[in-house]
């Protein structure tokens, strides 16, 4: 049968885009890697190289056409042996509009953002933040950050949102949506494509008392404002001996996406945990999103708020409550065990709680504990549990040289040493730029398998 070649997506968060231009003609021989067209979305081209080797068959859908959506298929390409008479056995595609009929960038601002598949859910402890018996409600992740901010922006006339796109466009990945819409202009700000500069607005608009959210497309661009953040945001308390404070937020996505590459795909978890005067956030669940948000949005003190663009879409169960606040600085141990202590944070917790399902079928029980702040870092939960297991693993997407894995490591080690029956192992992302070739992104990042590997060599097993 045919081989259907599909609409790729630029990352999790794409639906649709154009396919601008078609590099092969029918007919021609296809091989694996090699180039077939290009698509595009306002935000990126990116390259369709084929997978499979044969001729290219036929082409579904022409140059030009716009909003294509995700997972349709394009083309099809013919395997040896295999004529044009196969090509009625695949399917065909559904209508699709053309170009010159495509919607404005500010229509597509309406569109719904795309459901991702749920996170990996375990039996947790009752979370303490939550009084029993609380109402519950799903939200998406982006759902649970938007509400957030909706909600501290009523409660404080002070606080305020500025960003690439936040406004207009509602968010580069529609965290922002509706917020224009019920603040205003002067609330909900676009900035130009300047990091260093509206990072720079945002902290001396903090230093005179506002309290601002000052959102980066990707924490790659946020090197570009590394001085405003570093030496003016986090500095400033301690060098005036406490008479300036800068309560502000810098947040967005933060780490691999999908298929973008080395420069917008590093894990700055353990560069912005380094620095005395900041606190440092990654959360995993929807809860723990919307809870710390707020909590960082009225701390005194800059908050570094690393989001993960995988988990945008990812649902959770979040307190229906009128002030729902999740300290900062607490961990929570989110499956219980008493075999081996698995740590990690952000989409690290995908992994470890997989690889603790896996474990549970050979009869190791894991306890997963999701530190949700990396800065002040929660150590006493860390080290209770370890004293409990007498082994521990780490699991982080960032590189292992200086990672926050092996901070934990260190104070495993200082304070739990004569409790450990093993080494503390590390599982984090292989030491290497982030490669955009689909298959080697996969390698260079952490797996289940390796973290089910090292739990059980820590445990002998």
């Amino acid at each position: 049968m045919p081989i259907q070649v599909l609409m790729p997506a630029l990352s999790p968060t794409m639906e649709k885009g154009n396919l601008a231009k078609w590099l092969k003609k029918e007919g021609e021989t296809i091989k694996s890697g090699d180039v077939i067209a290009e698509i595009e979305t306002d935000k990126a081209t990116m390259e369709v190289e084929a997978t499979d080797e044969g001729t290219l068959g036929k082409i579904l859908i022409p140059e030009g056409t716009a909003d294509v959506a995700v997972n349709t298929p394009i083309a099809t390409i013919l395997a040896d042996g295999e004529s044009a008479d196969d090509l009625a056995k695949a399917p065909a595609p559904a209508p699709q509009k053309a170009a010159e009929s495509a919607p404005p960038a500010a229509a597509k601002a309406e569109a719904p953002a795309p459901k991702a598949a749920p996170a990996p859910q375990a039996v947790a402890e009752p979370d303490p933040e939550v009084p029993a018996g609380t109402e519950m409600i799903t939200q998406t992740i982006r759902e649970a950050l938007r509400d957030a901010m909706a909600e501290e922006m009523r409660r404080d006339a002070d606080v305020f949102v500025m960003g690439e796109e936040v406004a207009e466009y509602q968010g580069a990945y529609k965290v922002t949506q509706g917020l224009l819409q019920e603040f205003g202009a002067k609330r909900v700000i676009d900035t130009p494509i300047t990091e260093h500069g509206f990072a720079g607005v945002g902290v001396g608009a903090a230093m005179t008392g506002l309290k601002p959210i000052v959102e980066f497309m990707t924490f790659n661009f946020a090197m570009q404002a590394i001085d405003q953040i570093i030496n003016s945001a986090a500095k400033t308390l301690y060098m005036s001996g406490g008479q300036m404070g800068c309560s502000i937020v810098f947040r967005g996505p933060n780490g691999a996406a999908a298929r973008v590459a080395a420069q917008h795909s590093q894990d700055y978890s353990a560069w912005y945990s380094n620095v005395p005067g900041l606190k440092v956030v990654a959360p995993f669940s929807a809860a723990d999103y919307k809870g710390l948000l707020k909590a960082a949005i009225r701390d005194p003190n800059p908050v570094i708020f690393l989001e993960n663009e995988v988990l945008y879409g990812h649902t959770g169960e979040v307190p229906k409550l009128d002030d729902f606040i999740i300290p900062i600085g607490k961990a929570r141990i989110v499956r219980t065990g008493s075999h081996v202590t698995i740590v990690s944070w952000s989409n690290g917790m995908t992994y470890a709680l997989k690889a603790a399902d896996e474990l549970a079928k050979e009869g190791i029980e894991a306890e997963v504990i999701d530190l949700r702040t990396l800065r002040p870092m929660d150590t006493e939960t860390i080290i209770n549990s370890v004293k409990k297991t007498g082994r521990a693993v780490t699991v982080e997407e960032g590189w292992a040289q200086s990672g926050v894995g092996a901070e934990i490591a260190a104070r495993i080690m200082e304070h739990a040493f004569d409790y450990l029956d093993a080494p503390v192992a590390r599982v984090s992302g292989k030491d290497v730029p982030m490669p955009y070739a689909a298959n080697l992104e996969k390698l260079a990042l952490p797996s289940v398998a390796e973290v089910v590997e090292a739990a059980k060599a820590v445990c002998y097993r």
